[in-house]
């Protein structure tokens, strides 16, 4: 079984990362960073925190926009070009090809995600006091090298992007040291968007295992609104509202997931919250999305199953 889920989450990343809008998407992301560094360099004392900030909220907008359109998409593009029949006909199970396309999705945000945070280590790390020709020689030199093997080895190209974001995060990571306080915000950040982009993702597969991709995109941002402002709706007034509607935040907070502790404030990043540890912060978001990714993976197998495609 998961051999078979192994090869259809690889084959969904081979695909996601040959489509043009990914790298569209990702050129965006890396222009907005860019941006970041534009808008930091007139802030004068708050330069990295501007940076940081800045740099986490266009990870997160990047990467929820990306997970939307590649899961939206993905399934439909296999029943458009009848690719998905052969491959229903082999003894493999609907489940586990649809988590298999839901864990290539996955695999190809991490990637990108952490290619857009590693190249922010390296933008802290110089306005931190790294010497430039560092920055410059490590960051630029190593993808240089990683696009020479993708062009010596072609056979490759698609397993080396995994291999150059993970190596860009760590040693971004490492570069980043000069600044750590924004460093640590970044990084946490990051991963949550990671794991807000996986419930994110089974969101839209949930959807996409009964709907087209134009309905799964609406409905997914539709329910990713809500869960952004799962704690406003709880608390509306019910004196200035009414009832109902009180009643109904009430209700739509707790049937969607509360996607905001996934963009926790910056001191608790920082530890500055006594009372909630960091590490035990991110270890309860991490529950938090597990649980929620596998009922929201299992409805869609449900239904999916069940689908006729005739």
């Amino acid at each position: 079984m998961f051999t078979r889920i192994g090869v259809v989450a690889f084959n969904t990343y081979r695909e996601a990362v040959r489509a043009r809008i990914l790298h569209g998407l990702f050129a965006a992301a890396l222009g907005a960073g860019g941006y970041s560094l534009v808008v930091g360099a007139y802030a004068l004392r708050n330069h990295l925190r501007v940076v940081s900030d800045l740099g986490a909220l266009f990870i997160s907008v990047f990467g929820i926009v990306t997970a939307v359109v590649l899961a939206s998409s993905s399934l439909h593009r296999e029943l458009e070009l009848k690719t998905l029949f052969p491959i229903l006909a082999r003894p493999i199970r609907r489940s586990e090809y649809l988590v298999g396309k839901f864990l290539g999705t996955v695999l190809t945000m991490a990637v990108f995600i952490a290619a857009i945070a590693g190249s922010l280590f390296f933008a802290l790390g110089y306005l931190g006091g790294q010497p430039l020709s560092l920055v410059l020689g490590v960051g630029l030199g190593g993808t240089a090298g990683f696009a020479l093997l993708g062009f010596k080895l072609p056979r490759h190209r698609t397993v080396l992007p995994v291999v150059w974001a993970l190596s860009l995060f760590l040693v971004g990571w490492f570069v980043a040291a000069s600044a750590p306080d924004d460093r640590r915000v970044l990084g946490g950040l990051a991963f949550l968007t990671l794991l807000e982009v996986c419930i994110v993702a089974s969101i839209a597969t949930l959807f996409a295992s009964f709907s087209s991709p134009f309905l799964v995109a609406v409905l997914t941002m539709c329910v990713f609104v809500i869960g952004r402002s799962a704690d406003t709706l709880a608390r509306f007034p019910t004196k200035v509202f009414g009832e109902v509607i009180h009643q109904m935040g009430e209700v739509l907070s707790k049937v969607v997931p509360n996607l905001m502790i996934y963009v926790p404030p910056r001191p608790l990043l920082l530890g500055h919250v006594p009372d909630t540890p960091l590490l035990d912060y991110l270890l309860l978001a991490s529950a938090h999305a597990v649980l929620w990714t596998a009922g929201l993976l299992a409805a869609a197998c449900i239904i999916f199953r069940r689908r006729d495609f005739l």
